[in-house]
């Protein structure tokens, strides 16, 4: 596609031939321009792409680094908090043996005292039938 085109009055006062030549000049010139900037632009481009492609992967490796740093983290924080919850169902279990402990202290003393008031229930009736029998008999 040509650049260059002159009017009528360029052509008639150089003539055809140099106007011509000028033309193919400015065209050549504006053709290797083209080029060597097409040739620039690919070369900067692949640069740039090669750069992309090196920060891409240096990122994704700094992404996979954090991630299993924050994996790691949080797994130590998942022991933690297992140990946490070990520890304290260990307590609850002792105090909860503790609390069984003085319930059945509490039930026992309680039945005792329940016996020893039926006994001396069953020694008072007793002894009353056994008064009312001799003293009606």
């Amino acid at each position: 596609m040509p650049l260059a085109q002159f009017s009528e009055d360029f052509y008639a006062k150089l003539g055809h031939g140099i106007a011509e030549e000028f033309v193919n000049w400015f065209n050549m010139a504006d053709h290797a321009y083209r080029s060597e900037f097409r040739e620039l632009f690919d070369s900067n481009f692949r640069m740039f792409d090669t750069r992309l492609d090196q920060r891409t992967a240096e990122l994704r490796s700094e992404f996979q680094r954090e991630t299993l740093r924050l994996e790691t983290k949080l797994e130590q924080r998942f022991s933690e908090v297992k140990a946490d919850v070990a520890r304290l169902e260990e307590r609850m279990d002792r105090r909860f043996e503790a609390v069984i402990q003085q319930q059945r202290t509490a039930l026992a003393e309680l039945r005792a005292e329940l016996i020893k008031w039926m006994f001396l229930f069953w020694v008072g009736t007793l002894g009353t039938l056994i008064a009312l029998l001799k003293f009606w008999v």
